[in-house]
This record gives structure tokens, C-alpha cells and sequence, in this order.
């Protein structure tokens, strides 16, 4: 069961990252997105069967996350964009944010591969230029689960070239996402709970 206040619950369980003042502006600007995300994290374990879950399609973990936000009004949302120049016009497509609500996009890498991050960082960073997102959330592992997963007989599987935190910190620090805020969630062993 979650705290009694899920924000001070997020603030001690989830490695965080605040980009450009992510935070304040949910809170300011988006409040309504702000609950729910921090709603959804605040109800999310990590449990030893969805590490223990075979690779394939969408995780779990993922979507319990997805599944949370979906519930309450997210949606997986694509955008027609386009570039004109003079009566040249081409499409220049972006990637669907998987959970988009109000100006604000959230993804979730569980176990992709690394370069995952470069295309949200990107799409945000796009989005954001042309006035479609106001802020970017992601939601990644931290390093340390790798003990976890290497005591479960699972580590190859979430191996070095996998999404995690110390694979996109170096992005995030680098200005990857431009001038995008981006507010960054790791999932600690703190939320591990054995099933």
C-alpha cells in the first residue's frame, strides 16, 4: 500500500533527476498530471515475477506503469508533423509518446536497448520545440537492481547495453533533450518485493 503522501513515498523510493525544472512546472502547470503520475508511482512494486518474466512484448513493469496512467486519461499519442519551406512541404514524422496527456509525455524503459533514449530524448525535444509537450517524464531502472537481477539467475538479461539510469544520465547532462524539461524516475530496489 502506498504512504499516506505518495509524493514524500516517490521522493524516498525513486531516484530522481529534474531537468530545466521539471518538477516545478508539473506541479505549477500541470497539477492534474502531477497526481497522477506521482498516484501511479506511488502504487507501483517491482516484483521478483516481472523480473522473472520471459522477454517478448511489452513488460510488466512497463505495463503496470502505462496501464496506471491509461486509467486515469493518458493516452498513446502520435503527431502529424511537417516541414514547409516555401511551397515545399515534407512530413517529419516523431515517434508516438506511449503515455501523453495535457502537454505532457511520459515513457516508460524498462529493458529496451540503449538508444531508446536518444530516440525519446529526441522526440521530446522535437515536441517540445513545435509547442506539442511542455515537459518529459521518463521512467527507467536504476543501476543497482543489476544485484537483483544477477541473484534471480537474470543478469545477462538486463545487461550493460540495456535501458538503465547510468546509460542515460550522460544523455540527460549532455542536453539531449534540448531545451525540453525532462524530469527523469528511477525504479530502486527499495520497490523490489519478493512474490
Amino acid at each position: 500500500m502506498p504512504e499516506d503522501d505518495p509524493l514524500t513515498f516517490v521522493r524516498e523510493q525513486y531516484e530522481i533527476h529534474d531537468w530545466r525544472h521539471a518538477i516545478a512546472i508539473l506541479a505549477t502547470d500541470f497539477p492534474h498530471e502531477w497526481s497522477d503520475i506521482v498516484t501511479v508511482l506511488s502504487e507501483f512494486r517491482l516484483h521478483r515475477s516481472h523480473v522473472l518474466q520471459p522477454g517478448g512484448s511489452k513488460s510488466l513493469v512497463a505495463g503496470a506503469l502505462d496501464g496506471g496512467l491509461i486509467q486515469r486519461g493518458w493516452v498513446c499519442r502520435s503527431f502529424a508533423t511537417r516541414i514547409r519551406v516555401d511551397d515545399q512541404e515534407h512530413d517529419a514524422p516523431t515517434h508516438a509518446v506511449d503515455c501523453f496527456k495535457n502537454g505532457v509525455g511520459l515513457e516508460v524503459e524498462w529493458n529496451n536497448k540503449d538508444p531508446f533514449f536518444d530516440r525519446d530524448f529526441n522526440n521530446f525535444r522535437l515536441l517540445f520545440e513545435l509547442r506539442a509537450l511542455s515537459v518529459g517524464v521518463i521512467v527507467t531502472r536504476c543501476d543497482e537492481l543489476q544485484v537483483i537481477f544477477n541473484t534471480l539467475g537474470r543478469g545477462t538479461s538486463y545487461g550493460n547495453s540495456t535501458t538503465h539510469m547510468s546509460k542515460l544520465l550522460p544523455r540527460l547532462h549532455g542536453g539531449s533533450g534540448g531545451g525540453c524539461p525532462i524530469l527523469v524516475l528511477g525504479i530502486s530496489k527499495k520497490l523490489y518485493v519478493e512474490d
